[in-house]
């Protein structure tokens, strides 16, 4: 890609920044939503309640398994901004469904469908298709902005730099983002208060946003970037799964995903264990985070230091351009090893939402190793990338059944060292080119 690149101006690489912050919100938004519904929706579920409510996550990342492809294809055929518009629209669509979701559970909570020895009613399977739908929009999105900001050229930045700065408003996103569940969309209440109604206002305002965005980013001139797509009249192209180090990296954002949302979206499940059990967190020996009247809660806080650490640890290496990707992926994924296996010893959740700083850099890294020197293969290559974050869907449902099947949450968190070491086992052999790079000049 190095070739094929020009200098450009902030102006579209900053809107583009602007739509990755809405991606981050509204994909914690989703996750953080499972300890609430798992309330509202699964009370009677029986002995599946874990595995229930990882369904959330895993309709949410299904969509990117479903849409990735599409978008790249959408973004051959015609260019970056009409597949942008279209995922913001998706998101929208998304939005509406979830808040039909909490008009019929309202209107018509006597409707249910029977599994195993619980009962689970309609309005929860409406949620999980608007959480598909979401996390469709978001691929859409997502495999448009992740190409077009590696390859948009700002002087004196790097790719990984540059990606790594759009990540960190991502991570902004996801670190408010749990707040925003508690304390606006719940209003601070406890949980044997809640209501499936108070999804509705909140849900609405925020498509109200997202469709101002679409019209906004609409107004605004998105230039294309030569040699990122492949043209349809050659002839000469090329199985974009012969390229080892994409294909590997594939199956290590597979692995990243799964241990990003399994600790994001599952922490706040352990603690409400721990809660329920008698062995409560507390903070500076506080048990409630009270501000007014509003209990902004402990498993929130242990969300939001998991994604402000990501956020953090995003803004540090974005001010640097001369690190390698690659060493920067194996000191990461070895310390989050070591923290995740401390955290299960001890059974501390404040040291496992640490691992937030070491997993800000793994997307980054993954992605820039995976779609090196790819040139005109890059759009094709990053929906293909995108298909890994089914990983997301897989990882933490499995930890669910695991928590189901054993009663706690402590020893699930062993699948995350698994993913850690797998992605390491890509740092050291999988990103390694073995093809002759692509080229504006060298089709094949």
């Amino acid at each position: 890609m190095n070739d094929t690149k020009v200098s450009n101006t902030l102006g579209p690489y900053l809107v583009l920044t602007f739509v990755f912050f809405i991606l981050g919100f509204m994909t914690t938004i989703n996750g953080q939503c499972q300890g609430p519904l798992k309330i509202l929706f699964l009370d009677q579920a029986g002995e599946l309640k874990n595995t229930l409510t990882n369904l959330i996550s895993f309709c949410f990342f299904s969509g990117f398994a479903i849409s990735s492809l599409i978008s790249s294809k959408w973004i051959n055929r015609h260019g970056y901004k009409t597949p942008l518009l279209r995922g913001l629209v998706l998101m929208v669509i998304a939005l509406l469904v979830t808040c039909l979701s909490s008009w019929v559970a309202e209107n018509y909570s006597q409707y249910v469908i029977n599994i195993g020895d619980g009962k689970v009613p309609y309005g929860f399977f409406i949620f999980i298709l608007g959480s598909f739908l979401l996390g469709s929009s978001v691929s859409l999105v997502q495999t448009v902005i992740i190409p077009y900001v590696s390859a948009y050229v700002i002087p004196n930045t790097s790719t990984v730099q540059r990606v790594n700065i759009t990540c960190a408003a991502n991570s902004f996103g996801t670190t408010i983002a749990p707040f925003f569940v508690t304390a606006v969309i719940f209003g601070g209440a406890a949980m044997n208060d809640f209501n499936a109604g108070q999804l509705m206002v909140p849900f609405l305002l925020i498509a109200l946003c997202i469709a101002s965005t679409r019209i906004i980013v609409g107004r605004i001139a998105l230039p294309d970037i030569k040699n990122t797509r492949i043209d349809k009249e050659d002839n000469k192209q090329r199985n974009i799964w012969s390229f080892s180090h994409l294909k590997w990296g594939v199956v290590a954002i597979f692995f990243y995903v799964g241990a990003e949302m399994g600790v994001g979206t599952n922490v706040n499940l352990h603690a409400m264990e721990l809660e329920r059990t008698g062995s409560g967190l507390a903070f500076f020996g506080k048990t409630h985070l009270m501000v007014g009247n509003i209990d902004l809660g402990i498993p929130a806080l242990l969300a939001t230091f998991y994604w402000g650490g990501m956020m953090i640890g995003r803004i540090i290496s974005g001010l640097f351009n001369n690190i390698s990707p690659r060493l920067q992926l194996m000191i990461a994924t070895v310390v989050a090893a070591l923290l995740t296996l401390i955290a299960i010893i001890t059974n501390n959740l404040w040291i496992l939402v640490s691992v937030g700083l070491c997993h800000s850099v793994m997307w980054g890294c993954i992605f820039t190793l995976a779609v090196k020197d790819l040139g005109k293969y890059t759009s094709k290559a990053s929906g293909v990338f995108m298909m890994g974050v089914f990983g997301g869907a897989v990882f933490p449902v499995l930890q669910g059944f695991l928590a189901d099947f054993w009663g706690s949450w402590q020893w699930t968190w062993g699948l995350i060292i698994i993913c850690e070491l797998v992605m390491f086992w890509y740092a050291v052999y999988g990103s390694k080119i073995k093809e002759k790079p692509i080229t504006a000049d060298n089709n094949i």
